[in-house]
């Protein structure tokens, strides 16, 4: 009888937890954040002269664990200061899911980054996040000509001359 309870003891010990932040995190929406910026200078990040870009449209979407089948895709149009917010209600579990920039309405800054167009997003709580609050990284789009003072800042940054 000793040996039982305490197996029944350790069973629910483990599986108690489990249920609990199961039944805790489901149906419980995902709050999405990011930004967009013009890359004033063209470095392929965000600096201190970058300036956030007001009106630029970011699209969440998930395709299948293949990455062929798309799943789910909503649109949002950042802010005066460059950000976005989107609540997600479901869990996408395996989904593969991103944040894409898809356009500027900034004349001169209107190219998208190549290297900085997507952010990826983890929409799922079967690896076990508990946080509903999620941050994608900035997205940028290239200024068709660096700004003047991007010299200076291109020497503090140790960068190559090479454009």
């Amino acid at each position: 009888m000793g040996r039982s309870m305490l197996v029944l003891l350790l069973g629910a010990c483990v599986v108690l937890p489990c249920l609990v932040s199961a039944i805790y995190t489901q149906g419980r929406p995902f709050y999405i954040q990011g930004s967009v910026y013009c890359d004033t200078c063209r470095f392929g990040f965000e600096t201190p002269s970058s300036t956030p870009i007001e009106g630029a449209t970011v699209r969440v979407e998930c395709k299948d664990s293949t990455g062929t089948q798309l799943t789910f895709s909503v649109d949002t149009v950042t802010d005066s200061n460059g950000k976005w917010q989107l609540t997600i209600e479901n869990d996408h579990d395996d989904h593969i899911c991103n944040a894409v920039l898809v356009s500027s309405p900034e004349a001169g800054c209107q190219t998208v980054d190549p290297g900085r167009g997507t952010a990826t997003l983890i929409l799922t709580r079967s690896n076990g996040a508990i946080s509903s609050r999620h941050y994608a990284n900035s997205m940028g789009c290239l200024k068709d000509e660096p700004l003047a003072g991007c010299a200076n800042l291109r020497a503090y940054y140790q960068l190559d001359s090479d454009e």
